[in-house]
């Protein structure tokens, strides 16, 4: 019996348009790091704006993928943290994309509200210019404290 090897993220390199693969396959190519999980990074998907960085593991991606509701992994508190569970400011899954090297997934979402934590509309407000750090944006509403 012939039997395949194991698909390779540059075998998708040289893919033609068009070309699919069963989502397993794929999967089981990722270059997971040695905690099995892969950078996410959530961006507006009307505006293009960047909204955040987290980490996936294979079932906060399958729950995503699933759902349709975006579900990371929660490095600090070790278990799936389900984006806007406590907040309300859900991120809605529009499509997940791979980098060509496949590690990292590009989430196209819809943002209901402030995507950081701090009440800013994304994560990147610490802007690097001239030598320091500059604050960039205002929270769009109060955290708790």
């Amino acid at each position: 019996m012939n039997k395949r090897p194991p698909l390779s993220m540059l075998d998708l390199e040289s893919a033609p348009l068009g070309s699919r693969w069963p989502l397993t396959g794929v999967l089981d190519a990722l270059p997971w790091n040695a905690d099995g999980l892969i950078a996410a990074i959530a961006q507006q998907h009307d505006t293009g704006e960047v909204l955040m960085l987290a980490w996936m593991n294979r079932k906060a991606l399958a729950e995503t993928l699933a759902s349709g509701e975006v579900c990371y992994w929660s490095r600090s508190r070790r278990q799936l943290w389900r984006k806007g569970e406590s907040s309300g400011h859900r991120q809605r899954l529009l499509e997940a994309r791979l980098d060509c090297d496949g590690d990292a997934v590009l989430l196209l979402v819809d943002q209901q509200g402030p995507a950081c934590h701090t009440g800013r509309p994304n994560c990147f407000y610490n802007a690097i210019r001239d030598g320091a750090v500059q604050v960039i944006s205002t929270p769009l509403q109060e955290t708790p404290a």
